[in-house]
């Protein structure tokens, strides 16, 4: 990695960390909906080569299909 990059790797490694803790509380339905939003932003960047438009609508699927799942 560059020296730019560990910064940034560190950042989004705790920004996870808390975003992950904050799913304590949440019901089965509402994380499968986060799960589904990550996934699908993830994705959705990756196809699109980084697009923001593609990283939203990505989340934005992936967030419809992870509501949907049933536990």
């Amino acid at each position: 990695m560059t020296s730019k990059r560990i910064p940034a790797a560190i950042a989004a490694t705790l920004v996870l960390a808390g975003a992950l803790g904050g799913c304590a509380d949440m019901t089965p339905r509402e994380k499968n909906t986060a799960i589904g939003a990550g996934v699908g932003a993830a994705a959705g960047a990756v196809l699109t080569n980084g697009s923001p438009v593609g990283t939203v609508g990505g989340a934005a699927v992936g967030g419809v299909i992870g509501n949907q799942v049933k536990h």
